[in-house]
């Protein structure tokens, strides 16, 4: 399968500038995943800047109807 990282780096809400799962969604998902995360695009612009990627954070915005 052809990776799409430029076409998905585009798109990619992740503000860590370092990453280096930039655009390749599928490692970057699996990394978060091994964490308790979701990745940033999951998130709303404020509150992935927070790097609080955690799934209670997302729980939270989520009842809160921000997500």
């Amino acid at each position: 399968m052809e990776c799409k990282k430029d076409k998905n780096k585009k798109k990619c809400a992740c503000t860590y500038d370092p990453c280096s799962r930039k655009g390749v969604c599928c490692d970057c998902l699996t990394y978060h995943l091994a964490n308790r995360e979701l990745p940033g695009c999951c998130f709303p612009k404020d509150s992935e800047a927070t790097y609080d990627r955690s799934f209670e954070h997302f729980a939270r915005l989520v009842n809160a109807h921000r997500v």
